[in-house]
């Protein structure tokens, strides 16, 4: 019985041993060590690093997540003003984020507070650039002088959308919300010291810049980013001595940009198909971004009520009195409607709002049908002779490119071994630009698109607002009929004219699978 016992236990101790030899190659490719080479990762002796602990990208301060999916693009109904410029095409939209509401006025004045404060003194035109043209409510037969003086400020208006604002000045606020939101970041996760960073205490005008920060830390705040590094980026070395450490790419802290959506991200946002996948929605019978071919509600509480904010009739843009059924004459504050099914507000009516894309008449579905969108300028850091990045100084700074910024320039090399694209400035891509404006030898604003010769046949010519710096707005507004609520429906203006219609909202692109999920997809 003994000698039973013992051979059972030598049994069981070689199988042990079989198993740890044969596991011995995985054991090394552990949770805790590389699968490519067996090293340590993350090891408090050095060496590679890489942010296992990662739960994806959160949604950055008010975006909404919007699942990407298929969609139909452009018009899908009778085009009564004859534009013929939506023709449906079948598009892939990959997740993102987006603004649950159009920029308001209380978002942009923050905006306006940070950059008259930090430049007003020594760059007082970087300020004066960020300003709206309040003018846009004025004409020639309409008393709007109390909006001239008081739609952007007063705090009447402050949860309205902000309006008469650029196209360039809407890009512009993008930049600064990324760099305000992951400078913030940078305060909360230990890199940055508390209290360094607030608008009073920067007087050489030299702000957080993310893209230089991920390039080289070291640069910020005009190089002055080591005196602020916070009590959790410091580490002591061997040799008892401080070494800051900084949030890079790898390490996720970071979070996107924000900017303008693409023409095709909007329009699926406003569309929001993903909970009424019935009718035949999926091919384009969606008329509007609610349920229904109405714009009245049918609910029992508010029915006959307006579901977005439009122009009514000629001479009605509210209902008659004692019974407002758009519940204000111009715009309104951004919540004053119900969401879409992706919980978004106000993406029919209130305001149009700009979007990335370059404007041209038609979609040119054959050259992309994946995140289609026009307006591409693909560029580089500029490199200096001492092998460092370029930033902005004081004496190059302007409204494009603030103190601290990188100095980048568009590829002009063409690649010959690259399939998927040979130019930097890909705006008229497939656009025949040069037959398309008679005298291509022009330059700056005489090079007009679409150019022809006058009727006459003399020397004027007549030209069209179309060229490059054409950009589309969506959705209709409390200027517009109803036929502009469509989310297909696309229009264009020089991105250097305001109106007193035109507002806009953020996106922010989404790292990940196009689901919000940290677990693997079933299969």
């Amino acid at each position: 019985m003994k000698k039973y016992n013992l051979l059972n236990l030598a049994f069981f101790f070689l199988s042990i041993l079989l198993i740890v030899g044969c596991n011995r190659n995985a054991m090394k490719s552990g949770k805790n060590s590389s699968q490519a080479t067996g090293w340590k990762i993350n090891s408090k002796d050095g060496g590679f690093k890489s942010a296992k602990a990662y739960k994806g990208q959160p949604a950055g301060p008010g975006l909404v997540f919007v699942e990407g999916g298929t969609f139909t693009k452009g018009n899908v109904q009778d085009n009564v003003m004859h534009d013929w410029n939506n023709t449906a095409t079948q598009q892939y939209v990959r997740s993102f984020f987006i603004d649950e509401t159009e920029v308001t006025n209380e978002m942009y004045g923050e905006y306006l507070y940070w950059m008259k404060t930090v430049f007003s003194e020594n760059f007082s035109k970087l300020y004066k650039a960020a300003l709206p043209d309040t003018l846009v409510w004025r004409n020639p037969l309409g008393f709007n002088e109390d909006m001239v003086n008081n739609y952007l400020r007063h705090p009447a208006f402050q949860k309205h959308p902000v309006v008469g604002v650029t196209w360039k000045q809407a890009v512009n606020f993008a930049k600064w919300r990324t760099d305000r939101v992951n400078e913030q970041i940078l305060v909360s996760e230990g890199f940055v010291r508390e209290g360094a960073i607030i608008p009073d205490s920067i007087s050489d005008g030299y702000t957080f810049n993310t893209k230089a920060y991920l390039l080289d830390p070291t640069s910020a705040y005009g190089g002055k980013m080591n005196e602020l590094a916070g009590d959790k980026s410091k580490e002591t070395n061997e040799d008892g001595e401080d070494e800051i450490s900084y949030a890079t790419r790898e390490t996720g802290v970071l979070l996107p940009e924000y900017r303008l959506p693409t023409e095709t991200e909007w329009e699926y946002a406003a569309l929001a198909l993903s909970e009424i996948r019935k009718d035949n929605v999926y091919r384009g019978k969606k008329k509007f971004p609610w349920d229904g071919e109405y714009t009245r509600s049918g609910k029992k509480r508010n029915v006959g009520d307006q579901l977005a904010n439009f122009k009514l009739a000629d001479g009605d843009y509210g209902g008659i009195a004692g019974w407002s059924e758009v519940g204000s004459g111009i715009t309104t504050s951004v919540r004053s409607y119900p969401p879409n099914d992706f919980g978004l507000y106000g993406m029919a009516g209130n305001v149009a709002e700009w979007v990335a894309d370059v404007y041209r008449p038609i979609i040119d579905e054959e050259a992309n049908d994946f995140n289609y969108y026009r307006g591409n300028v693909f560029s580089q850091t500029v490199i200096g002779e001492d092998g460092k990045m370029v930033t902005t100084d004081a004496e190059n700074a302007n409204y494009d490119f603030l103190p601290g910024s990188l100095v980048e320039e568009v590829v002009k090399t063409e690649d010959i071994d690259r399939v998927n694209y040979s130019t930097g400035d890909n705006r008229d891509y497939n656009d025949g630009d040069r037959g398309s404006v008679r005298d291509f030898t022009l330059e700056g604003d005489f090079a007009r698109m679409y150019n022809a010769p006058s009727e006459e046949g003399g020397d004027i010519e007549t030209t069209t607002l179309i060229d490059n710096e054409a950009r589309v707005y969506k959705g209709g507004s409390w200027l517009d009929r109803a036929y502009y609520l469509d989310p297909g429906q696309r229009r264009h203006l020089p991105g250097s004219m305001t109106t007193n219609f035109i507002g806009f909202r953020c996106a922010m692109s989404y790292l990940g699978e196009s689901r919000i999920t940290s677990k693997p997809r079933r299969r």
